[in-house]
């Protein structure tokens, strides 16, 4: 019950913040009333005490307060920034409103179990799901448009004073860089957005292939080729071998799976944008799966390459993989675990966003094969307990520990257990001596912690993924202001 003061206080300097941003109203004024909302739970939990699972209700309690930390940090920076970078950092973080408006909504469904029949009933017509996403796309549609204006006006603005500063090189040459930021960003608010498609059936002419039309990458059981959909990149994934199952029967399996796929829409997650049948009613249908494009590849891949990776960009690589790990994790009622989180799993986008991918879809995906055999994670992302006991049940601690040696790999791109030659050598690493492999001398200190504390033997020591979100962001933040 000590957490209920500090987070009244909080919720308190929010509502000032979010009434002096001047991008980004609408999210900052939903999140406000939101926030204000939940205010009136935790005022009726210290009436009420916490209820029949006074446990949970504590989870909840400690998940809004993290919250409600972040989102302090990052309104107030957002309004303390200079015109300019106030308005670009407006685009930036417009993806993180969704992640804030998540997160109180896990929290208040643990809230919502220590509350009377009357006040959950309001609670409920709050944050209720299909609502709350509607309220989200249309304030953000909303912000685009004003954001666009305010650029369009900057630009003009920063024009007119290249032209009467031409004698002063520097102001120039800061001048045309902020007009190629905002011209930038326009560029990207004219598009369409990415968070705001459907997940959907998708017709053949839809899709447009570039040519020659040769797959870019074969695996053992699919081709991969590059498209555009609806103006976006895209990766369409071909099943190459003779399918016993229907069209109709994958698109039962598909509608279903999209509906448990919304839950876990995230910038930090491959985007799916749907699954397309060609030749529907000839002897060999195509089933076509059409992804995000990520143009860097696979985490793997950049590790393994030249790209020049300096401490911060790592930490924020890092970040981008916590988030998408998070958003499995983070709600109690509709939770998932991965169940192969590795290195090659992640993908890279524009700028070295991160983002996890080899999920999505598994269920359609699993019913387009003829196996429906699962392949097991690679031993050297195996956590101790199961490398002990196969029996034992692979869950979100298992999850962290694998995700703990892809931070090992981030940081060191390294190659882990590279001198074990068998199973058993990895075994006797990491479950008899207990060793963690080494992180870099330069490696920053808050960030090793975080690592070897993801490989502790023990899943007790191991963090949740939000605690990993949060000390990863004010790790970012730190470097970002450095």
């Amino acid at each position: 019950m000590d957490l209920i003061d500090p987070i009244l206080g909080l919720a308190e300097k929010l509502y000032s913040l979010c009434e002096e941003v001047k991008a980004n109203k609408k999210r900052c004024r939903r999140l406000a009333k939101r926030v204000s909302e939940l205010a009136m739970m935790v005022k009726a939990v210290k009436e009420q005490g916490l209820g029949r699972e006074p446990e949970l209700v504590q989870k909840g309690l400690q998940e809004l307060k993290r919250t409600l930390e972040k989102a302090e940090d990052m309104v107030k920076k957002y309004a303390s920034s200079s015109c300019l970078k106030r308005i670009v950092k407006a685009y930036d973080l417009g993806e993180d409103f969704g992640c804030l408006n998540k997160r109180l909504n896990d929290a208040a469904q643990l809230l919502s179990l220590a509350l009377q029949v009357e006040q959950r009933k309001r609670m409920e017509e709050v944050f209720q799901e299909a609502r709350r996403i509607k309220e989200d796309e249309e304030d953000s549609k909303s912000d685009r448009e004003e954001l666009r204006n305010l650029l369009q006006l900057l630009a003009v603005e920063n024009q007119e004073t290249k032209v009467s500063v031409e004698s002063v090189n520097t102001k120039i040459d800061q001048t045309n860089k902020d007009i190629q930021d905002i011209k930038h960003i326009l560029d990207s608010l004219r598009r369409p957005s990415i968070h705001l498609q459907a997940i959907r059936e998708i017709r053949p002419e839809e899709i447009t292939y570039d040519h020659p039309k040769e797959p870019i990458m074969k695996c053992c059981n699919s081709e991969l080729y590059k498209g555009e959909y609806n103006k976006f990149i895209v990766v369409v994934k071909r099943y190459t071998y003779p399918v016993s199952i229907s069209p109709s029967q994958v698109r039962c399996i598909f509608n279903k799976e999209v509906e448990t796929m919304k839950c876990f829409e995230s910038p930090n997650i491959l985007r799916m944008f749907g699954i397309c049948v060609q030749d529907e009613n000839g002897p060999n249908p195509n089933f076509l799966i059409v992804m995000e494009f990520c143009e860097k590849g696979s985490l793997r891949q950049v590790l393994d390459s030249s790209s020049r990776l300096l401490w911060d960009r790592k930490i924020q690589m890092c970040l981008d993989a916590a988030q998408g790990l998070y958003r499995l994790h983070q709600t109690e009622e509709n939770f998932k675990v991965h169940g192969c989180i590795t290195s090659s799993g992640f993908l890279v986008a524009a700028g070295y966003r991160v983002k996890l991918g080899g999920f999505e879809l598994a269920k359609t995906a699993t019913s387009l094969k003829r196996s429906n055999s699962k392949n097991s994670s690679s031993m050297i992302y195996t956590s101790p307990q199961q490398q002990e006991n196969i029996n034992h049940t692979y869950d979100k601690a298992c999850e962290i520990y694998s995700f703990g040696i892809v931070l090992w790999e981030i940081a060191t791109r390294e190659v882990p257990f590279k001198d074990c030659k068998s199973r058993h050598e990895i075994y006797e690493k990491v479950c008899k001596q207990k060793i963690m492999e080494p992180l870099p001398d330069d490696c920053p200190r808050e960030l090793k912690n975080l690592i070897n504390a993801c490989r502790s033997y023990n899943p007790f020591q191991r963090p949740d993924a939000g605690v990993l979100v949060d000390k990863l962001r004010k790790l970012a933040q730190q470097y970002e202001e450095d």
